[in-house]
């Protein structure tokens, strides 16, 4: 299943010099680094004394600084990017445009295409998240197995290895994940589809569908009529 299945974007996009539309994109994860290795900083002139910069780190434009958190390249942050108090960047992060980087959250290794919302202590590490992809409060992306084995990804045309001992989740455009919500290794959440809250979620998930417990103690799905 490749990229262009989950996420639509400009052919003048910035992440389209980097990544390929026509591969799957968790083929994108491993490549982050490499395809920042060249980046050279560029930073506002007005950051907050609180937040420490190192490494390359490069604004395309305009940005909401926050008084205090870390940023550590590298790291590409689109125009229009909202960063809250206590932001935590880890290094091979780029966030496309009008993202809110929230508080408290911490980000490593990965996409952020554009006007993704992950406001409140999210960890989002070694994951890709569509265009207009939501986290509620404290939903994170698992990206490391219990045993440490390579992460099985699962999709439509079924399953397989991906070969990446470390990978989060891939949310497809308009996806959403609820508060508390832990989305273990390898998660595939389709466009338009979401998790309920407090949901521990493995595996992939359809396009506009939600899936929730019912109190025979067991996840199921239901196609979302409206969102």
């Amino acid at each position: 299943m490749n990229a262009s299945a989950f996420f639509d974007l400009a052919a003048d996009h910035p992440i389209r010099q980097w990544f390929s539309m026509d591969e799957a994109p968790w083929l994108w994860l491993p490549k982050i680094k490499t395809v920042l290795a060249d980046l050279k900083s560029r930073v506002p002139a007005n950051v907050p004394p609180g937040l420490h910069i190192e490494g390359e780190v490069f604004f395309e434009g305009e940005a909401k600084l926050p008084p205090f958190g870390s940023i550590t390249g590298p790291a590409w942050i689109g125009d229009g990017c909202e960063l809250r108090p206590g932001v935590y960047i880890r290094g091979n992060v780029i966030a496309g445009r009008n993202c809110v980087l929230g508080n408290s959250c911490e980000y490593k290794n990965c996409v952020l295409m554009d006007n993704v919302q992950t406001p409140h202590y999210n960890y989002i590490g070694d994951s890709i998240l569509g265009n207009y992809a939501h986290l509620g409060a404290g939903a994170i992306m698992s990206n490391l197995r219990f045993d440490q084995k390579p992460v099985t990804v699962r999709t439509s045309d079924g399953a397989s290895n991906s070969g990446l001992r470390k990978f989060g989740a891939i949310l497809g455009d308009h996806a959403e994940a609820g508060c508390n919500v832990v989305l273990q290794p390898g998660t595939i959440l389709d466009r338009r589809s979401a998790v309920a809250p407090g949901l521990a979620y493995g595996g992939y998930l359809e396009p506009e569908n939600i899936a929730f417990w019912k109190p025979s103690f067991k996840t199921v799905h239901r196609k979302v009529l409206e969102r």
